[in-house]
């Protein structure tokens, strides 16, 4: 009695451990599935886990089901390992289904194990075959090839398992042939977690941004999404050296304790596009697109970008297309080819205009992300769904002059790898740049690396700025060329721009800006062995205010104007020539030494050697009004005064009781300041009426093809 006293109780204790152990597994299972209905995949994967290692081994089916669902957890993440193990438990314990089969051979892929990855996606391919799913239609190319059009008859499935197929078939060969591009990790940006998504901005491209979900971020708590700390957007900054210093979290309004990332930026620079995923306890998570405006040095508290009425599909990486015109972005939204697709909205000042899809070619049945531009208009973007190396790979799109359809370009390795690879930035024209991958680390963490495809690359640089003054924001350059290229190019902030240009074509620019005289400039572009940068000057001229004009010289005490003065005089005469409508006042000053009257007579004499050169050199008599006004009009000091003589400040005035309080090397300093040459716009109609006062007839508009005529009279404004 007493040995099967015992037997009982063993055997309850048993059942009563066994029904503790149904209980924490179904405790796990509910938690988790509450994880997954609102998208925290990280716990979600957890909690899948403690259920899948507290079911009995003999309950095959559900220690498969929870696998299955533990894998598709991890996918989600990136933990590559993780959900590879899980989907090989499902495969084992017969509880995957098809699409399950293709993830697992995707990962494969991922992975670097091609030999495993062609063997499971053939047996993905027999299986449609068999199941009278396989459509026979025209294969995709090495992706290496221009122009690839995927077929249309084949089904998603099939498509995504041949274009597998091609990539675990390839993947070795091209990895083995290399390209150009060389990369190399940037440990000064990256953590032990995630960085990625890095943008360069500023007009010499020294400030890097960039996501990260390192320790600094904001917030205490770790995601549910990721297992880490929410995203934040960090910045670093270059030095004179090139040196980049330590990334700080971007102070302001700008991050919070939800996930921020994927930055991208307006043309001018003020306002910044991201991703944000707020966290809701009962609701899933859709990312969106929002927008942060800069004031002075700092990014404001983002607001949200309505896309569309659609509140059920994610909006995600928006990137800006160099025109200004088009945001484009990645959304799950319906009417998509499959998965995460690539669609654009267009800007207008009234607001979004209608939503695109930008379909075949970019588009496919896998994931197409992370837009971006290089400055020279071709399009980047990542993806999984075409033949690659294994997960997202970066593609290249540019416009067939006549299809006017993408034509899509793979880099190759070592640009791609078998990892995820994706986020381009551009440092100005150049093919070098930066990006991201989570190559070779065992947990899928996103580091960020440099790269550089060396090319031939010709550009002008030129700078727009007042005469006597500082970079004009607001003026615009009309660039013509013999191609037929006809460009209106913004300025940046510091008043530069930068533009691609082609060997052989000859470039006529024109800077214009309201209140100021147009300035042109030419240029003849010939075959350069390596890159090269026109740098050109744009000084804009005040119809408002007097113009220094800088290095004219005299002889001492007299009015004979010296040789090294020829350079600014006859840029004087180009000015003139190409602002054919303007009369001047060419004016000489001196400082308050001497006798007013010498003085003044001496100005009076310098200013009319001035106006006679000008007249030798073609310019007309009755355009050029010489004043000589002595000490009667002294300096009126501005900011690029200021810059050089630091002992005074804006809007100071250079009288003689001024002056006399300095000390002797700053009254030298003002006298010299106040000895110099000038000139004022007096008219901008010279030559545009007749005798009777009647507006001449005006040469009609050039053609697109046409270049700018030096000897028309006519002030022009390409359209």
């Amino acid at each position: 009695m007493k040995r099967k006293s015992t037997i009982y109780h063993i055997v309850a204790v048993v059942v009563v451990a066994m029904a503790v152990i149904a209980c924490g597994t179904d405790r796990h299972m509910k938690k988790a599935e509450k994880y997954l209905a609102i998208g925290e995949y990280y716990d979600a994967a957890t909690e899948f886990k403690k259920a899948y290692q507290s079911t009995s081994t003999k309950e095959r089916e559900k220690r498969g089901q929870r696998a299955l669902k533990m894998a598709r957890c991890y996918a989600k993440i990136n933990q590559t390992q993780s959900a590879m193990g899980g989907y090989r438990n499902a495969i084992r314990y017969k509880q995957a289904e098809l699409d399950d089969q293709l993830a697992y051979a995707r990962l494969l892929l991922k992975n670097g194990e091609y030999k495993n990855a062609a063997k499971e996606l053939q047996a993905v391919k027999d299986t449609l075959q068999a199941l009278g799913e396989w459509y026979r239609g025209e294969s995709a190319p090495n992706p290496s090839q221009k122009g690839r059009e995927t077929s249309r008859k084949l089904t998603d499935r099939a498509q995504l398992t041949e274009n597998g197929l091609i990539s675990a078939q390839n993947a070795p060969q091209w990895k083995e042939q290399g390209s150009r591009y060389t990369v190399k990790r940037m440990d000064v940006f990256n953590s032990r977690r995630a960085d990625y998504s890095p943008m360069l901005f500023g007009d010499d491209f020294d400030r890097l941004y960039f996501t990260s979900t390192r320790n600094d971020a904001q917030g205490d708590e770790l995601s549910g999404i990721t297992g880490t700390k929410p995203a934040d957007i960090f910045v670093s900054e270059k030095d004179d050296k090139g040196k980049w210093s330590r990334p700080e979290v971007v102070q302001g309004g700008l991050n919070t304790d939800y996930d921020e990332g994927a930055c991208s930026f307006s043309a001018d620079g003020r306002e910044m596009y991201l991703t944000v995923c707020q966290t809701d306890p009962s609701y899933p998570r859709y990312a969106q697109i929002m927008k942060s405006s800069r004031s002075d040095a700092s990014w404001g508290k983002p607001s949200e970008v309505k896309i569309s009425s659609d509140t059920l599909s994610g909006y995600a990486h928006p990137a800006i297309s160099p025109d200004g015109q088009w945001l484009y972005f990645c959304s799950d939204m319906p009417g998509g080819k499959g998965g995460l697709d690539i669609w654009r909205v267009r800007l207008t000042t009234s607001g979004m205009g209608g939503v695109e899809n930008l379909g075949d070619p970019i588009n496919t049945p896998g994931d197409e992300m992370f837009p971006a531009f290089r400055p020279n208009g071709d399009f980047y973007f990542s993806s999984n769904g075409h033949p690659g190396m294994g997960g997202l790979d970066i593609f290249i799109a540019t416009i067939d002059p006549k299809t006017r359809r993408y034509v899509l370009e793979h880099p190759g390795y070592p640009l791609n790898s078998q990892g995820d690879d994706f986020g381009m930035t551009f440092e100005g024209p150049y093919n070098r740049g930066y990006f991201c991958s989570n190559r070779g680390d065992g947990r899928g963490w996103d580091h960020i690396y440099s790269f550089e495809n060396p090319e031939i690359v010709q550009a002008i640089k030129g700078w727009v700025y007042e005469m006597d003054g500082y970079e004009l924001t607001a003026a615009e350059v009309h660039l013509v060329g013999d191609d037929g290229t006809n460009e209106t190019l913004s300025v940046r902030s510091d008043g530069s721009f930068t533009y691609v240009v082609t060997p052989g074509v000859s470039y006529v620019m024109l800077a214009t800006c309201k209140g100021f005289l147009n300035h042109k400039e030419e240029l003849c572009v010939e075959q350069a062995e390596e890159s090269e940068e026109y740098v050109l000057q744009f000084p804009l001229a005040s119809i408002t205010a007097p113009v220094l004009i800088d290095n004219i010289f005299y002889d001492f005490d007299k009015a004979t104007l010296r040789p090294e003065s020829t350079q600014a005089l006859d840029e004087l005469v180009n000015l003139l020539n190409e602002n054919p409508n303007v009369t001047i006042e060419l004016s000489a000053h001196c400082d308050y030494k001497g006798p007013a009257a010498y003085n003044k007579r001496l100005s009076q004499r310098r200013a009319e050697s001035v106006v006679n050169y000008l007249i030798e050199h073609g310019i007309a008599a009755d355009r050029l009004t010489p004043v000589g006004y002595g000490k009667e009009k002294p300096k009126k000091v501005n900011k690029k005064v200021v810059a050089k003589h630091k002992f005074l400040k804006e809007g100071d005035v250079l009288t003689e009781e001024f002056i006399q309080k300095l000390n002797e090397k700053e009254q030298e300093e003002c006298n010299q300041l106040n000895r110099r040459t000038e000139f004022t716009v007096l008219r901008t109609t010279y030559g545009m009426f007749d005798e009777k006062g009647q507006l001449k007839e005006l040469p009609k508009p050039k053609k697109k093809e046409e270049t700018l005529d030096d000897d028309d009279g006519y002030d022009y404004f390409i359209e």
